[in-house]
């Protein structure tokens, strides 16, 4: 029998450790992200049915899980848009392909290069980069989360490769490694030559698309304005046993998007983020880009508020970058319409003292969907 090994401890090389000793007894391995509360651990490790558990007093069988079939190495525990947790189930072969596929774009040289691991093991970002070594023999240095102390230590000490949220990539001296992955998140507008912006996700174990190109092996394609993804990367199943693939082996992803003609993706956000107000169709992605450069904003977030005349409302979130000297909504609006339709520029602002985040920095934008209380917007009529 095949089982489903959660690990709940923290990561670094134990973690790394006990994954090994999984995979080599032909078990696959949960991992469980340690800044869940006890009792969210144990409902996660319940829902997942795994049949042992790996924590801090030690190794311990359970009774209610069930097997994980033969050649299953990950079931990577993700929220997807629903808020309920799912379980990815990825096989060997698909975790294998993502590695050789990823060294192979970034010319990886086992005998000079070395991988930093310093997002969470947890989840896919941290993990993938640990795998893709131990898969290909690369040297690697493992740090249990983020620390930027700690970050530009491992590059004087030799690691070559991470990969990194954009949140934290001005906190580091990026200069100091060959090669940055970035993903998770919108891209600065202004980024190190030496980073890569990756598109990718749990059921792909990470980025499949570098710049906009497809790895090798990764079939892209549009539709309905939806981005669907074919390659060996792609996920078995769910742990509930649903197959999100259609019957030829296309991955919908949820996300919109448009290839160019060179055959360059672009990446406008989630399907259910897009903002239809007066009739036209809004991406906030595109306006936050704009906002995120004008000097007197630290971050920006654009929502769809309701409005009873336009349907939804274009409002910008914004954290200023001085408190005494915020922007006004004229000069989001002069700034938008320079670059986009009339119609994108924001309708209403609301200043904040911060945007909501996951641990990982990726904005939850849900949570601004309605004005905070005692936080009145800004608002523009025209």
């Amino acid at each position: 029998m095949h089982r489903l090994v959660a690990l709940a401890i923290g990561g670094g090389d134990p973690f790394v450790a006990e994954l090994q000793r999984a995979w080599n007894a032909g078990d696959a391995v949960m991992p469980i992200d340690q800044r869940l509360p006890a009792a969210a651990q144990q409902s996660l490790v319940e829902r997942m049915g795994a049949m042992v558990v790996v924590d801090s007093a030690g190794r311990h069988r359970r009774r209610g899980g069930w097997s994980v079939e033969p050649g299953d190495a990950l079931v990577m525990a993700t929220s997807g848009s629903t808020g309920e947790p799912k379980g990815v189930v990825l096989t060997h072969a698909a975790v294998e392909a993502n590695a050789m596929a990823t060294s192979a774009a970034l010319a990886v040289d086992p005998s000079t290069d070395r991988w930093l691991a310093c997002l969470p093991l947890s989840h896919v970002g941290g993990l993938a980069v640990a795998v893709r070594a131990l898969l290909t023999d690369t040297r690697l240095d493992v740090q249990d989360g983020f620390a930027a102390d700690a970050v530009d230590a491992a590059a004087r000490r030799g690691a070559t490769l991470t990969a990194l949220v954009p949140t934290a990539l001005s906190r580091i001296d990026a200069s100091a490694f060959r090669t940055i992955l970035l993903g998770g998140s919108a891209m600065p507008s202004q980024r190190p030559a030496n980073t890569v912006a990756t598109y990718g996700m749990t059921e792909t174990f990470s980025g499949v698309v570098y710049e906009g190109r497809p790895l090798d092996g990764v079939e892209l394609r549009i539709v309905d304005g939806e981005i669907q993804l074919r390659c060996p990367m792609l996920a078995r199943c769910y742990r509930d046993g649903t197959d999100p693939r259609t019957a030829d082996g296309w991955f919908p992803t949820g996300d919109a998007g448009a290839v160019a003609d060179d055959g360059r993706l672009t990446v406008f956000g989630r399907l259910d983020d897009m903002i239809v107000s007066g009739g036209q169709n809004v991406w906030p992605v595109a306006v936050e880009r704009i906002l995120a450069e004008m000097p007197n904003i630290a971050e920006a977030a654009v929502v769809g508020r309701p409005d009873p005349e336009w349907g939804q409302a274009v409002t910008a979130v914004v954290v200023p970058a001085d408190s005494e000297q915020p922007p006004d909504l004229a000069e989001l609006r002069e700034a938008v319409k320079a670059q986009l339709p009339a119609y994108c520029a924001p309708r209403a602002l609301q200043l904040v003292t911060r945007l909501p985040r996951t641990p990982l920095g990726k904005l939850q934008r849900r949570r601004l969907s309605h004005p905070q209380s005692g936080k009145q917007p800004h608002e523009s009529g025209c």
